[in-house]
């Protein structure tokens, strides 16, 4: 009985087994969900081979060797012809693609993104979380909203042509105009405010409080040199609102320096002077290659300048048309060369206007 039960298995693989070789002649794939359909079909691990060879470990000892070596080589089979036909489709695919006659035949390697666009966006990531939006102004702005606006007294020296670069009507003409390239992002500040204060009078259109960022590029006239340059970048924040104090300027600079310096960095705040914030302060971060303990990168100090804050003066806000007896607010301004500094350590600022591919180089992985 067991002897015709072994010879009636035999048969039956036998069976399968030129039946999945008829199969193996017409496998045929058009592209690769195709070929990948035939493998779960024929070699996964329910597949038709494998079902083989699990049914297989059920013969006796005497009858295994028989069949041992047909099943392996059914399976190599199918192994090589799905790799064919892998190969078949990546040929096919390949000689699809058009040649463009016009390209170039030297290897066109990738471009990066400049070292201050990766600074400035991560400085706006930072602060959006926050809640604080972007607002951009122009960059040939007026005496208006530049100076007068932002309590500048009109013998500031910022209104002298040495320092600013002024438009000329007129040919010829060195008397300064009241156009000019702005010195500073303070001057969208003054228009965004000046459009919340209209709102406020619409009821339902104002809105609680204002909380806006300001990034772009200003311009001084100053030699350039490493140190300094005729153009830079900016980054400048408001925050106006009802009971907006010193302390919400204070851990909102404290939260900013932590995600974009390390959750180990520490602020001081020093007493300074700026014409449109009253009070206003320099705001320095502790130096992270000593870790405050003084290094020639902080000149032994322990710590590093990095940007100016304090509140909006109240007569900023009365001449945008915001009662400063009813809401307060405070604004803070950094260079984003200075912060690109600070991350990479360049010690030229010239370096970030010149285009030199060898410099940009350095931040493909960044």
């Amino acid at each position: 009985m067991r002897v015709l039960l072994n010879a009636i298995m035999s048969e039956v693989l036998k069976d399968r087994i030129e039946s999945l070789h008829r199969e193996l002649q017409d496998l045929h794939a058009a592209n690769a969900p195709e070929i990948e359909a035939l493998r779960q079909k024929y070699l996964s691990k329910k597949g038709l081979v494998s079902q083989l060879f699990d049914e297989f470990k059920l013969f006796p000892k005497e009858e295994k060797a028989q069949w041992g070596a047909p099943l392996n080589r059914l399976k190599q089979e199918f192994e090589a012809r799905i790799t064919e036909l892998r190969e078949q489709c990546q040929e096919n695919a390949d000689s699809q693609v058009k040649t463009d006659l016009t390209r170039t035949p030297d290897p066109i390697g990738l471009g990066t993104r400049h070292p201050l666009s990766l600074v400035r966006e991560q400085i706006i990531d930072i602060f959006s979380r926050i809640g604080f939006t972007v607002a951009d102004g122009p960059e040939v702005e007026d005496d208006k909203h530049v100076f007068g606006m932002l309590n500048f007294a009109p013998e500031h020296p910022a209104r002298d042509m040495q320092d600013t670069f002024f438009i000329e009507k007129e040919e010829g003409v060195q008397k300064p105009t009241d156009i000019l390239l702005r010195t500073h992002t303070s001057s969208v500040q003054t228009r965004v405010m000046t459009a919340w204060a209209k709102s406020l009078n619409n009821a339902s259109d104002a809105s609680s409080s204002l909380r806006v960022l300001c990034p772009g590029r200003v311009f001084r006239n100053e030699a350039i040199s490493a140190r300094a340059h005729c153009f830079f970048h900016q980054v400048e924040g408001l925050y106006v609102a009802k009971n907006v104090s010193f302390a919400d300027l204070r851990q909102t600079l404290l939260y900013f320096a932590k995600e974009m310096f390390g959750p180990e960095t520490q602020i001081r705040l020093r007493p300074s002077y700026f014409p449109f914030t009253e009070p206003s302060a320099e705001m320095d971060i502790s130096c992270d290659l000593c870790g405050g303990k003084g290094c020639a990168f902080c000149k032994g100090t322990g710590w590093v300048e990095i940007l100016g804050c304090g509140m909006v003066d109240p007569n900023v806000l009365e001449s945008c048309g915001i009662d400063s007896k009813v809401y307060s607010g405070f604004a803070f301004g950094l260079g984003v060369e200075r912060i690109a500094n600070l991350k990479y350590r360049v010690k030229d600022l010239r370096l970030f206007s010149e285009n030199d591919v060898r410099f940009l180089q350095q931040f493909e992985s960044c």
